[in-house]
């Protein structure tokens, strides 16, 4: 096993303690860059990533409808949202992402669509986007280090994309594949792990009403270091699971690779869901740290979202089959 350079603090303490931005705050300015981009002061999303080649931000508003299933819990705050990540393609640190992802080239982008379907595609960004409404879902996001983050996603639907692609009745499982670059990554030449990253679900769990593939967050264009410019989110499992910057989506008969169950199978399973009953063979997962605050709360089996997924894994040794 690949032992990393450093090891993150489970507590969280390795980032500024901050406070929560107030919900109406967040509100009251999605309202002012809404009623700017009607008149013409800030453009639409274009197919341009968050940061240039020096890494200055270039962020664009979004706007879409409010999704029934967000969260009403305070957001965290932008700030530690865009600047606490893992990006191992950028470096194993938590501070590395946001430090070296300036370099992530975004534009133009194409995401290819295959395998056991009847309408296999190669599309851009933009035409991704075109295929589905975007949505706003505040989403509570639970790390297997035992921190979380309340964080506003704008994204699509998987379940309309894939729709698109019309899988065959041999498809059971959906793969995920992220783009794999050493000369925009840096960190993929640290070969912690295997690259390209790669991830995958059951199909029943990517046609989930839950699962999103994110293009934004916070009202702007995704943040490089956040898997800009298209990754993949379900609240209902530890953060590994939501590959980012996704370039090629396959359907598949047999359960595929995953990055993290490829380097350790006994710490990383398949399936991911978040479990308060099932520790990490080095760590407890009955409790965790929200981001800006300093208390440890109870974690919530499926991270709150039991009743929309839990009938997935119904007969289901979930102690097993982790």
């Amino acid at each position: 096993m690949v032992l990393l350079k450093t090891q993150p603090r489970l507590d969280g303490s390795d980032i500024p303690g901050s406070e929560i931005t107030p919900q109406s705050t967040y509100r009251n300015r999605r309202e002012i860059l809404a009623a700017a981009a009607k008149a013409g002061i800030i453009g639409s999303l274009a197919a341009g990533g968050l940061f240039s080649m020096t890494g200055k931000a270039s962020a664009k508003a979004l706007s879409g409808s409010k999704s029934a299933f967000s969260t009403t819990e305070p957001l965290t705050r932008q700030k530690d949202i865009t600047s606490y990540n893992n990006f191992y393609e950028f470096g194993t640190d938590k501070s590395d992402p946001v430090a070296n992802a300036g370099s992530l080239v975004t534009s133009p982008w194409t995401v290819e669509i295959g395998g056991a379907c009847a309408n296999p595609m190669k599309v851009s960004l933009d035409s991704l986007m075109a295929m589905a409404p975007l949505e706003e879902r505040i989403y509570r996001m639970r790390c297997v280090e035992g921190w979380s983050m309340v964080i506003p996603w704008m994204g699509l639907p998987l379940a309309a994309i894939l729709k698109k692609a019309q899988p065959t009745s041999a498809a059971k499982f959906v793969a995920f594949t992220s783009l794999a670059d050493p000369k925009q990554m840096p960190g993929i030449k640290e070969k912690v792990l295997q690259y390209p990253y790669v991830e995958g679900l059951r199909i029943d769990e990517a046609m989930n009403p839950l699962s999103l593939l994110a293009v934004g967050l916070y009202g702007e264009t995704l943040p490089n270091q956040n898997g800009a410019p298209v990754r993949l989110v379900a609240p209902w499992k530890y953060g590994f699971k939501g590959i980012k910057s996704i370039v090629k989506i396959s359907f598949v008969e047999t359960m595929p690779p995953t990055s993290w169950n490829r380097y350790a199978p006994r710490e990383y399973g398949f399936y991911s869901n978040v479990n308060p009953e099932v520790d990490h063979p080095r760590w407890s997962q009955k409790t965790e740290r929200r981001i800006g605050e300093f208390t440890r709360r109870q974690t919530l089996a499926f991270n709150g979202y039991g009743e929309q997924v839990a009938s997935l894994y119904s007969g289901m040794d979930l102690m097993k089959l982790f």
